[in-house]
């Protein structure tokens, strides 16, 4: 982010000192709202999504530092009169796309996820309080958008990754459903509380200190540290997915264009329910469908403007040599026990 707004600065864009440290702060905090293993227990734990919780935070933060983040604020939220701050934060080129495609290339050796972010940046310019990218940057901007469709596939929604995250979302589940019937499992006191309340986003703004509190204090040791101890828990279905994650049993991941039968899917739970290897009488629960969904881009949100070299500005997907197609790519999975 710094280096767009000194690149900026340098082409005429008018970035004042209070907008720069404004969108400075909107950046380092638009994710604060994560809760534990990032999307992973969102809407598990708590019934709100990230981004409100994030809003809320940074409200909070505004109050306590006596308004300093008034501004950073209205740029997260897109309502300050220059868009193209927002832009920077949040879009379909913002600064935390170039940031974290990069960063988790490096950190997985996925070679295919590496971006050229400096060259990128230093192709954007403002036109009309908007965001565009000068047309010599566009092989550029085409090279990041297949980057992240690559780092979806082969990363983010990996099977491995898909399973793991499958296994966690149920093993949680399960220990709400223990609470709920009053046999809440041993957990720390951070996690113990969400494990018997059921937190909404209407609470959160009902009870927004006290929550928020309760939420920061969540990370991911406690969930890790819960999920070691739940592999002793009496409860068959509790003990056999926090010992399958712990001890890396995932469960076997597949992935289809289309939505699985229904005999097919029968089938497995026939298969499970006369293992030995698993729980008995839960071979229903042991069995998870769901989809999977990644669009590297879209028409549907603002797309990347490209600025020609006769300064007119036309959306990417309009370009005879755009070579990505904007659609959503879906992919339905089922995951269950390897022991069938």
């Amino acid at each position: 982010m710094q280096q767009a707004v000194m690149s900026l600065r340098e082409k005429g864009a008018m970035i004042d000192e209070g907008e720069a440290e404004a969108v400075m702060i909107a950046i380092l905090l638009h994710d604060i709202g994560h809760g534990p293993f990032s999307h992973t227990l969102e809407n598990t734990l708590i019934d709100a999504h990230h981004e409100e919780l994030s809003l809320l935070f940074m409200q909070r933060l505004n109050e306590e530092f006596g308004g300093r983040l008034e501004l950073a604020i209205k740029v997260f939220r897109g309502e300050y009169e220059k868009h193209f701050l927002h832009q920077l934060v949040s879009g379909q080129l913002d600064m935390d796309r170039l940031d974290y495609l990069n960063r988790d290339s490096y950190f997985t050796g996925v070679a295919e996820g590496v971006v050229g972010s400096e060259r990128i940046i230093k192709m954007l310019n403002v036109i009309d309080d908007r965001l565009v990218v000068e047309q010599k940057g566009i092989y550029s901007v085409e090279r990041f958008l297949t980057s992240r469709r690559i780092m979806y596939w082969q990363v983010y929604l990996h099977k491995t990754v898909v399973a793991a995250e499958q296994m966690l979302r149920l093993c949680l589940q399960r220990a709400r459903a223990l609470a709920t019937a009053g046999a809440l499992p041993w957990a720390p006191p951070s996690l113990a509380y969400f494990l018997r309340h059921h937190i909404t986003r209407r609470d959160f703004y009902a009870r927004r200190n006290e929550l928020l509190d309760c939420f920061a204090a969540l990370d991911d040791t406690d969930i890790s540290t819960a999920v070691k101890a739940w592999q002793q828990h009496p409860d068959p279905l509790l003990s056999y997915l926090s010992y399958g994650l712990v001890n890396r049993r995932l469960f076997r991941l597949e992935f289809s264009d289309t939505s699985f039968s229904a005999d097919y899917v029968a089938g497995i739970e026939r298969t499970l329910a006369r293992s030995s290897k698993v729980p008995s009488d839960m071979a229903a629960q042991l069995i998870i469908r769901g989809k999977e969904s990644n669009s590297a881009y879209t028409t549907q949100q603002e797309e990347i403007m490209i600025c020609r070299k006769d300064n007119t500005v036309v959306p990417m997907s309009q370009l005879s040599d755009f070579g990505i197609t904007p659609r959503v790519f879906v992919k339905y999975f089922l995951c269950y026990p390897k022991e069938v």
